[in-house]
């Protein structure tokens, strides 16, 4: 009976065998074709003041022979960001060019993995392209509010314009508005570079677990201490690695409804042909107010209202 027994005791054990080794095989190929990766969609907004080597108003128009110089650094600057997020995890980065004519940055000189906006008039302006899909925003080469000193280049939206710009009672400057679309969209800034002045600002608007790195030291409004340019496009690189790590400890910037707008402008004339818009208010000559419940909207009018004052 022994005898007889072995072959079948000898066959239970190999196909028992059989059946591990092909459970084995089948889990290690689960493993490796497990689910892709999870989305890490990253927005960038890219102004040019704040971009490392520009220190004035020549470096950022397109009449001046300097511009194409302060673009090569343009792209550059971002470049080292776009590298750092996507060695940090991103799976799709979108670049916004936010400066003047929107049509800054060389399409064939960007990270040819990024996504390029560009152009203008944009409804959303230098946050075109943002919505709740995303998990992060970063802001590059961003600039103070107007007012501030020693700050490069400070203005808020327009120089020739914008006095000075409070929603809510509190005085913005273009890394607070933009902010707070992203927040809107409940999507969390997470870096901004720029200047020591506009970083300082950053984190004194948005919170101290933001993520900063200076580019450069402002002298006065036309003149700055650059850092070194090996370091500092390590530095963007790092910060921008450092920042993906904060997601989902950073909380987006949300301010609560109703919204206030109020908009100081240089001249009374340009606060004139606003009141032709239904809701606005002009509690002083050059000053504007309106009311909103949607953020939004109540973006959307500031710009229309700016540019209203552009051709007063």
């Amino acid at each position: 009976m022994q005898r007889k027994a072995q072959p079948v005791i000898k066959a239970l054990i190999t196909g028992i065998l059989l059946i591990a080794v092909t459970t084995v095989m089948s889990l290690a190929q689960v493993r490796t074709t497990a689910s892709p990766q999870k989305p890490l969609k990253v927005f960038v907004s890219v102004d040019m003041e704040g971009i490392w080597g520009v220190v004035h108003g020549n470096q950022c128009s397109a009449d001046s022979p300097e511009y194409q110089l302060a673009r090569k650094w343009m792209v550059e600057d971002v470049n080292a960001v776009v590298k750092g997020l996507f060695e940090a995890g991103a799976t799709e980065v979108v670049v916004n060019d936010s400066h003047g004519s929107m049509r800054n940055i060389i399409a064939s000189d960007l990270d040819p993995r990024a996504q390029l906006i560009s152009g203008s008039p944009k409804p959303l302006s230098m946050m075109e392209g943002i919505d709740s899909t995303f998990q992060a925003c970063v802001f590059v080469g961003y600039h103070a509010r107007a007012g501030s000193a020693p700050a490069i280049l400070d203005h808020t939206i327009s120089g020739a314009a914008i006095f000075a710009i409070k929603i809510n009672g509190i005085e913005m400057p273009e890394l607070g508005i933009n902010a707070a679309i992203a927040g809107y969209y409940q999507v969390p800034v997470v870096l901004l570079t720029g200047d020591t002045e506009t970083c300082r600002q950053a984190q004194e608007l948005l919170g101290k677990d933001l993520i900063v790195v200076p580019v450069k030291e402002a002298v006065n409004r036309f003149a700055a201490r650059n850092f070194a340019r090996e370091k500092v496009l390590n530095d963007l690189r790092e910060g921008a690695k450092k920042a993906l790590s904060s997601v989902g400890i950073i909380k987006p910037y949300v301010l609560q409804p109703p919204y206030q707008f109020e908009i100081d402008f240089h001249h009374s004339n340009q606060a004139e042909l606003g009141l032709l818009i239904p809701g606005v208010r002009r509690p002083s000559p050059r000053t504007l107010v309106f009311n909103t419940q949607d953020y939004l909207e109540g973006f959307k009018l500031m710009r229309a209202l700016i540019a209203l004052a552009s051709v007063s």
